[in-house]
């Protein structure tokens, strides 16, 4: 578990004022998210009522999750001094929730994974439509170009929703240029991850971290916090200085909680990640960990991981094995100290923020959940 340096603890009053408002935020969420689904509900309906399914997958998507992006969006806006629960944060944690599930649906297809939150994922949710209803053709097939469609109907949903935000134009700008940056640099990232799966054996092994670290970045640390805080902020309309030192805040802990997915991704607790064990090693995730295994644990661990890494008949036997080349390699111990190294990092950046105390207890809560978390 990573290491969580010695701060200032916020005052009982202030962690109160923040939970208070964070349970409103999220109540507020929750309408606005369920009021403009049901406004696309009746556009679906206008084209085809057996559209809906798309859109029911969304919807079943977006309900759940932690809300991180949301919820850093929000303290983003109100440690730049915007004002307690607008409809503006709102509608923009609305959005970066869109384009969560839009990246969750497409990232469950790329990695052919079955199950998402315990239960099936989008794709896979079609395909069963398909084989209950004893429907014509290929029902894998159409479970993935239906899934493809409902994550692009979450991206065009995201965008409609980001573009009614409603902020003073200089506010919006830079915004909006955050927003756009955010959307490439996932695409990118993502397409990176599966350059590296299909080449990565080929690499030099030497290289192989600098490589999966590059794709944690840009794949999922920034979008997950960086992105998100600084929306909040230039929403509010934070300076040049403001959203600096947001990012030295929430880059290291983007990947810090990128890191612990990794690890939970191979040695988590199916019972609490909601996905089967080893999941990530039967999809072919060449993580830092998967990196760090393969600088450190000579030729023969380069052979298994090779060899073995990526099947998806992998038996609880050969993720056995996989395991114990991860731990005897070293690759989890370096795992676990570089997600120390940016949890330290984060935390000293926290205690530096030049936000209110309220934002401040919050973003230090979030950021505790962000690295100690087992799911």
């Amino acid at each position: 578990m990573a290491n969580i340096p010695s701060t200032p603890a916020p005052r009982s009053q202030d962690i109160s004022t923040a939970e208070q408002e964070q349970a409103a935020y999220r109540t507020l969420l929750a309408g606005e998210l369920e009021d403009f689904l049901a406004t696309q509900h009746a556009v679906l309906s206008d084209v085809s009522e057996e559209a809906l399914p798309l859109l029911e997958a969304v919807h079943n998507l977006s309900r759940g999750g932690k809300r991180l992006r949301a919820l850093l969006a929000y303290w983003g806006w109100r440690g730049a001094g915007g004002a307690p629960l607008d409809t503006a944060a709102v509608r923009a944690g609305v959005a970066l929730e869109l384009f969560q599930s839009a990246a969750l649906i497409h990232d469950d297809i790329i990695d052919r994974s079955d199950t998402r939150r315990g239960g099936p994922s989008v794709h896979r949710t079609f395909s069963l439509a398909h084989r209950d209803a004893n429907w014509h053709l290929d029902g894998s097939h159409f479970g993935s170009s239906a899934g493809i469609l409902a994550g692009d109907l979450c991206l065009a949903l995201s965008e409609e929703m980001f573009s009614a935000v409603g902020v003073p134009a200089a506010h919006g700008t830079t915004a909006r240029r955050i927003f756009n940056r955010m959307r490439t640099e996932v695409m990118a990232g993502q397409y990176l991850d599966i350059l590296e799966e299909v080449v990565g054996p080929s690499h030099e092994p030497e290289r192989a971290v600098v490589r999966a670290r590059n794709i944690l970045r840009y794949k999922a640390a920034k979008y997950t916090t960086e992105h998100p805080l600084a929306l909040g902020g230039a929403l509010a309309g934070a300076n040049e200085e403001l959203l600096a030192a947001y990012s030295r805040f929430a880059l290291p802990l983007g990947e810090a909680f990128q890191l612990r997915d990794d690890v939970l991704g191979v040695f988590g607790d199916p019972q609490t990640t909601g996905k089967p064990a080893g999941d990530d090693l039967r999809e072919g995730k060449r993580t830092v960990l998967i990196a760090y295994a393969l600088c450190g644990g000579g030729e023969t661990a380069r052979r298994e991981i090779t060899l073995r890494l990526g099947d998806p008949g992998l038996d609880d036997d050969g993720v056995q094995v996989l395991r114990s080349i991860i731990e005897d390699s070293g690759a989890l111990a370096a795992t676990e100290a570089l997600i120390s190294s940016h949890t330290e990092a984060a935390f000293a950046a926290l205690e530096a923020l030049p936000v209110d105390e309220v934002s401040r207890a919050a973003l230090e809560a979030l950021a505790h959940s962000a690295v100690r978390r087992s799911s």
